[in-house]
């Protein structure tokens, strides 16, 4: 197996394992959550918005992430390989570190008890922010 392809199941494996992290405290508190939310009713609205502006957080996130897929393609084959590699590693999680924001905040939104729509939005907002930071078929 060539060292490129290695290093495409090991992104795509770090990428599916944040996706599920990102997705772990909804779970678990739709599962094992309170039965009445802790927090008051009048926090829903201001978690919502900071969801929504969480999204933003991502765009010098995502323009690493892109810079560094960039200089990766471009060292394929040279010296500087190993350490494209870890530069594009980096960046990826950084970035959907960040993408994922909306989720964990609408998974806080859920204890002031936010409503599922908004919930799902944020989670579906989060989702797709995060399919970007996937690598390219081009790549290799």
């Amino acid at each position: 197996m060539s060292a490129v392809r290695l290093q495409r199941l090991t992104f795509a494996r770090r990428w599916w394992g944040l996706l599920a992290v990102a997705m772990l405290p909804l779970l678990l508190l739709g599962a094992f959550g309170p039965a009445r939310p802790p927090l008051p009713d009048s926090l829903a609205m201001p978690l919502f918005i900071a969801a929504l502006l969480s999204m933003f957080v991502g765009l010098p996130l995502f323009r690493r992430f892109k810079l560094a897929l960039i200089a990766c393609a471009r060292a394929l084959g040279t010296p500087d390989e190993a350490g494209a590699w870890a530069a594009l590693a980096r960046a990826q999680r950084n970035g959907l570190i960040g993408a994922l924001g909306p989720a964990w905040i609408a998974a806080l939104g859920r204890l002031a008890d936010l409503h599922g729509v908004a919930v799902l939005l944020l989670v579906l907002a989060s989702a797709t922010i995060a399919v970007l930071y996937r690598l390219p078929r081009q790549l290799g």
